[in-house]
């Protein structure tokens, strides 16, 4: 076969530094806006972008020749650099969450990060983490998740 097809959708989820309300609202969509942006330039298909004040949530499909790692870390740096350049003291923490998605529930997880802000009116985000973790089937630590 002369040709790589790959079918690699992920959510991906990042926090700000200690979890803080860092996202000045007023900034949202330009920084959902920018991200799209980083990730077009790295040839990443957005699906969506979303969050809150304190985490971002994106899902992409990844090309074949692109680890979640390398994705993750450039759209955390050169967000976090243009959030800086905006006049926002700003950090992302350390560490993110990625999760696979089947192509048959992309509209469900694209509707969960468009509506981040309506969500979280009911839980925050750690408790949103660890059911995201739990779903997933990934093991963590609940003395470590969000530890420093």
């Amino acid at each position: 076969m002369p040709h790589t097809y790959i079918a690699s959708f992920v959510h991906c989820v990042f926090a700000t530094k200690g979890r803080k309300d860092s996202i000045p609202k007023d900034r949202q969509e330009h920084l959902w806006a920018y991200l799209l942006g980083i990730a077009n330039n790295l040839h990443l298909k957005t699906l969506a972008v979303g969050g809150t004040t304190n985490h971002v949530h994106v899902l992409v499909r990844l090309p074949a020749t692109m680890a979640v790692a390398q994705a993750v870390q450039k759209l955390k740096a050169n967000s976090s650099r243009w959030l800086n350049e905006q006049g926002v003291t700003f950090q992302w923490q350390e560490g993110y969450g990625a999760f696979s998605v089947s192509p048959s529930l992309l509209k469900t997880v694209q509707t969960y990060i468009r509506n981040q802000e309506k969500h979280h009116a009911k839980r925050g985000f750690e408790e949103e983490f660890r059911a995201l973790l739990e779903k997933s089937g990934v093991a963590y630590d609940r003395e470590e998740l969000f530890a420093a």
